[in-house]
């Protein structure tokens, strides 16, 4: 890990990706969470990583509490309420005042989601291609998912301002499917297969997404930090592209479970990214897809492995 001796505030800190994220940093530089940590349990763990806790809600921040000589700043939180104003707030408004409150930091970091491009199942997308409103299908995936693309997309926009208005270099991350020990979409579906349960897909086959582990997720971040930019650069954040059918057969011979599939246009159709942008920025990821998964399983239900 090359960040090192930096002071780094990480918001949304008790999340899937931040957390082991947090935790990592926490090794080799005074790291400060953010959240509201309604889960103990995961304050407890970043507490004991070394990583500062302190709760502040995003809808209504107070970052009194927080120094304001940050030399990072990486913005992981999300809020899925499913109240537009609280999740507008949360996720889109508060960008700007975690922006000024950071604003002589060397960089800043923002947590897209690839969740902004406007459906297309058949595409490989680029950064610069159309957003759009996708909040139907988040909705019916997920309980309160149904202001996920349209905040993400409001946030961009306040993060592009924020780099502007206080000259603070700037990455926009538009993440894809993160996954490892700490869970993500390939975990879930572990479950479902464990339990009996037909893995939901869009009749759109194959289902190719863009998935990236935890660790390529901390390998990356150095890099991302140093192609920050006034006006702000926009990267896909991703791995080498697969498919759910694929990954789950690679559980399903970890596990020794032949995957059952569910056609729903009520899930995620494709959203494969071109990560050319990225590597150029941070080089290669380095966790093949077999790896990072039969680690995940070993972690997370070692009960399960066959092999």
């Amino acid at each position: 890990m090359a960040i090192h001796g930096e002071k780094i505030l990480v918001a949304g800190a008790t999340g899937q990706v931040a957390l082991p994220l947090a935790a990592s940093l926490a090794g080799d530089n005074e790291v400060w969470g953010i959240s509201r940590f309604s889960d103990q349990a995961a304050r407890q763990k970043l507490e004991a990583a070394g990583v500062t806790c302190v709760a502040v809600d995003l809808a209504e921040p107070d970052l009194s509490p927080l120094p304001t000589d940050f030399t990072y700043a990486l913005n992981l939180a999300i809020s899925k309420s499913g109240d537009w104003n609280r999740d507008l707030d949360a996720s889109a408004g508060s960008v700007a005042l975690l922006m000024e409150h950071c604003q002589g930091a060397k960089a800043f970091l923002h947590c897209s989601s690839t969740a902004v491009y406007k459906e297309s199942p058949d595409a490989t997308f680029t950064e610069d291609d159309e957003l759009g409103d996708n909040h139907g299908v988040w909705a019916g995936l997920i309980p309160g998912m149904n202001t996920y693309s349209i905040g993400k997309i409001a946030a961009e926009a306040v993060a592009r301002y924020g780099a502007r208005r206080f000259e603070l270099p700037t990455t926009i991350a538009r993440l894809n499917v993160p996954y490892g020990d700490n869970g993500g979409w390939p975990a879930l579906h572990l479950d479902m297969m464990a339990g009996g349960m037909a893995v939901p897909v869009h009749p759109a086959r194959p289902n190719r997404f863009s998935p990236i582990h935890d660790d390529d997720i901390l390998g990356t971040l150095e890099g991302l930090l140093a192609g920050a930019t006034v006006p702000a650069t926009t990267v896909n954040w991703g791995g080498r592209a697969s498919s759910i059918e694929e990954w789950c057969a690679e559980i399903g011979r970890l596990i020794g479970v032949e995957p059952q599939f569910a056609d729903t246009d009520m899930t995620i159709a494709s959203v494969e990214v071109d990560i050319s942008r990225m590597v150029a920025l941070t080089g290669e990821p380095t966790v093949p897809l077999a790896e990072g998964l039969a680690r995940m399983v070993a972690t997370r239900r070692p009960d399960l492995l066959k092999s």
